[in-house]
C-alpha cells in the first residue's frame, strides 16, 4: 500500500468529514419532512377540519417533491452538489418558519409544498454527493458504505421525524411550535456546515441548455419499467397512510392521544423499511420480487384488519410488515430500473420511478380521505384495502410476465 503524503491524508480526512456532515444534514432534512405526522390531530382540533384536509396537506408535499424532481433534481450535475443541497435545506427551514407563523390550512399547504420542493432537490443530490465523497475519502473501498449510509439517512431520517416531534409535542411546551423551532435551528446549522464540505462536481464551462428532467426508458423495457413503477406506487402509498391518516386513527378510533405513540408508529414503518433495504441486497432477485409483494400484501391485510377490530398492536405489526415489504420492494424496483435503463438516461428513468412512488404516496390516501367523508370507517378501510390489493395483483402480473427479476 503506497504511503500517503500529509497533504493527501488531509484531503482524504476532509472528504471523510464532509461525508458524515452531508449524511447528518441529509438525515435531518428528511426527518423534518415527516415532523407534522403526529401533529395533524392538533391542527384538526384547532381548525376543525377532517381527514380529507389532512390528505390534501400531505398531497401538497408530494406535489412539491414531484415538481422539484422534474425541475431541479438534476441541476447539481451542472452547478455543484453544495450549491443544490444548501438551498434545499434552506427551503425546509423556510417551511418550518411558515408552520410557526401561519398554522391555518393555507399555511400548512404552503409549508408542506416548500418542504416537498426541498426534498425533491436534496434526495438524489445528497445521495450522489455521499457516493463521491466516500470514493475520494476511501479510494478503492467500494460503494457499499455510501449506499448503506445514504439509505439510513434517507429512510431512517423520515422515521426519526415523527418520533422526535411526537416526543417534543408530548413533553415540551407549545407542541405546534417547539418541534419546528428545534428543527429550524438544526437545519440552519446544517446549512452552515454543508458550505464547508468539499465540492465533488468540477466547474463546467461548456454551454448548458436547461431542460426539465425527462423520463426515458427503451421501448422494449417499458413493461418492466411499469412493473417497477407500480411497486414504488404501492410501497409509497403505505408510507403516505402512516404519515397522514394513521395518527388520526390512533387518536380518534383507539382513543390513544399520546403523540409519542403516534410518532413511534410512523417510525416503526420507516425503520423496518430502512433495515430491510440495507440487508435485502444479498437475496436473489426473484426472492426480492416475490418477498416484497408478499410482505406488502400481508402488511396491508394486517393494517386493514387492525382498523376493523380497533387494535393498536395489530396496526403496529401490520406497519412493520408493510415497512419491510416497502424496503424489499423498493430496493428491488430501484435495482431493476438501474439494470434496464441505459447509463446515459438512467437518471431520467429513476426520476420516473420516484414519480410513481410519490404519486402513490398521495393519491391512495386522498382516495381514502374522500371515501371517509361519505362512508363509515370500516367500509372505507375495506374499500381502500380492496383497491390496493387489486393494484398489488396487477403489479405482480406485470412483474412476472415482463420478467422484471431478470438480471439483464
Amino acid at each position: 500500500m503506497p504511503t500517503l503524503s500529509p497533504s493527501e491524508r488531509s484531503v482524504r480526512r476532509r472528504h471523510l468529514l464532509g461525508f458524515w456532515i452531508v449524511a447528518a444534514v441529509f438525515a435531518a432534512t428528511m426527518a423534518f419532512a415527516t415532523v407534522p405526522a403526529p401533529l395533524y390531530v392538533l391542527y384538526e382540533r384547532a381548525d376543525g377540519f377532517g381527514p380529507f384536509v389532512v390528505t390534501l396537506v400531505f398531497a401538497a408535499y408530494a406535489l412539491g417533491v414531484v415538481v422539484s424532481l422534474f425541475l431541479a433534481g438534476h441541476v447539481s450535475d451542472r452547478f455543484g452538489r453544495r450549491r443544490t443541497i444548501a438551498p434545499a435545506v434552506a427551503l425546509n427551514a423556510l417551511s418550518a418558519l411558515v408552520f410557526m407563523v401561519w398554522p391555518a390550512v393555507p399555511g400548512l399547504l404552503v409549508a408542506r409544498f416548500l418542504s416537498g420542493l426541498g426534498i425533491g432537490m436534496i434526495t438524489a443530490t445528497a445521495t450522489a454527493h455521499l457516493t463521491e465523497l466516500h470514493g475520494m475519502a476511501r479510494p478503492g473501498a467500494g460503494g457499499r458504505r455510501a449506499e448503506v449510509v445514504a439509505t439510513a439517512a434517507n429512510i431512517g431520517g423520515l422515521g426519526l421525524g415523527p418520533l422526535v416531534s411526537g416526543f417534543l409535542a408530548e413533553y415540551a411546551p407549545a407542541p405546534l411550535y417547539t418541534p419546528y423551532v428545534v428543527f429550524a435551528f438544526v437545519l440552519v446549522v446544517g446549512i452552515l456546515l454543508v458550505v464547508t464540505v468539499p465540492e465533488t462536481v468540477g466547474p463546467d464551462d461548456s454551454s448548458w441548455d436547461y431542460r426539465p428532467q425527462r423520463i426515458a426508458v427503451p421501448a422494449a423495457e417499458r413493461g418492466r419499467f411499469l412493473g417497477a413503477a407500480l411497486l414504488a406506487f404501492v410501497g409509497f402509498s403505505m408510507f403516505g397512510f402512516f404519515t397522514s391518516l394513521a395518527p388520526q386513527f390512533v387518536s380518534g378510533q383507539l382513543g390513544i392521544h399520546s403523540f409519542v405513540v403516534a410518532g413511534a408508529l410512523s417510525f416503526s414503518v420507516f425503520a423496518a423499511s430502512a433495515v430491510t433495504q440495507m440487508f435485502s441486497a444479498s437475496l436473489r432477485l426473484s426472492v426480492q420480487q416475490s418477498g416484497g409483494l408478499i410482505l406488502l400484501a400481508a402488511g396491508l391485510v394486517l393494517v386493514i384488519a387492525s382498523i376493523l377490530v380497533a387494535s393498536l398492536a395489530l396496526l403496529v405489526v401490520g406497519g412493520v410488515v408493510a415497512g419491510a415489504g416497502i424496503g424489499v420492494a423498493f430496493k428491488f424496483a430501484l435495482g431493476a430500473v438501474v439494470r434496464i435503463a441505459p447509463r446515459e438516461t438512467r437518471g431520467e428513468a429513476l426520476a420516473g420511478l420516484f414519480l410513481g412512488g410519490y404519486i402513490g404516496m398521495s393519491l391512495p390516501v386522498m382516495f381514502l380521505g374522500i371515501v371517509l367523508q361519505v362512508a363509515p370507517l370500516a367500509l372505507s378501510a375495506l374499500l381502500f384495502g380492496a383497491v390496493m390489493l387489486a393494484i398489488l395483483a396487477v403489479t405482480a402480473v406485470v412483474a412476472f410476465r415482463t420478467g422484471l427479476a431478470r438480471s439483464g
